[in-house]
């Protein structure tokens, strides 16, 4: 057993004119702000858990003091005339081998379900936090490519600015051309540090999928959480700057080998 997904629903999955989209951790967490959001806004199912040893051999400690493994899990998102199939969860597979066998069974049940599109989400990092984060997108055609850039402000002329696609994120789109699965990937550029949140990116990247799928979901809730990250930040550079002045004043260098 490498990856194991196991449907949690009882009865026979009925599925209407299904996309998939994926948003797995990643470069600011942007694609997995994205779809968790949408997840507990629309109040989405769960109707497959993931299960693999090739998870990361750890733990996590939960709001209520205990432990649980790492996790994926795919949802059910009803909309209006379509439903979609959301990968939502923890971390990646944790390797190179195990996370093409990954997504290799990702479009297996894309077959099974006969998923045609597939959306991959994720960040483009950047030195900086963007004050108004670009999105591009790229995919494995130009007719997916076209189909959901157009009325948006999405990027679409991207080499040379986008390099590889690291993850699951971008092996769907490769692996899904094989099997003439169309496949595309929105990317929003964010901070690339890795303890950083880029939700300024996910709220850019929820605006594209909101105009694409009339998701009607309140993207602002997200303004929150950014004002708080902004403050917070505000005040960690401050502590940093009044930190550089002290050891300047006192003629003392400091080197990190």
């Amino acid at each position: 057993m490498k990856w194991k997904i196991t449907p949690m629903f009882k009865d026979e999955l009925q599925l209407r004119d299904p996309v998939l989209i994926e948003g797995l951790p990643g470069i600011g967490n942007v694609g997995k702000i994205a779809a968790d959001f949408i997840i507990e806004e629309l109040e989405g199912e769960k109707i497959y858990d993931v299960f693999s040893y090739a998870m990361p051999h750890s733990v996590f400690v939960n709001e209520d003091n205990l432990v649980e493994l790492p996790k994926i899990e795919i949802y059910k998102v009803p909309l209006k005339d379509k439903d979609l199939v959301i990968i939502a969860g923890d971390m990646q597979p944790i390797d190179e081998e195990s996370c093409y066998e990954f997504s290799d069974r990702i479009l297996d049940l894309c077959e099974e379900l006969k998923i045609s599109e597939v959306i991959t989400l994720g960040g483009v990092g950047l030195q900086e936090v963007p004050d108004k984060p670009k999105v591009y997108c790229t995919g494995n055609s130009q007719d997916i490519v076209k189909k959901y850039s157009e009325g948006t402000k999405m990027k679409t002329k991207v080499y040379g600015i986008i390099g590889p696609i690291m993850g699951v994120s971008g092996l769907l789109l490769g692996l899904g051309e094989k099997r003439n699965i169309l496949a595309i990937s929105i990317l929003s550029e964010t901070l690339g540090h890795p303890m950083f949140l880029g939700i300024k990116g996910a709220k850019e990247t929820l605006k594209v999928l909101e105009k694409k799928f009339n998701l009607e979901i309140k993207i602002s809730k997200l303004n929150k959480e950014i004002k708080a990250m902004e403050k917070e930040m505000k005040k960690t550079e401050e502590i940093a700057s009044a930190g550089e002045k002290k050891e300047k004043s006192s003629g003392s260098v400091n080197y990190i080998g």
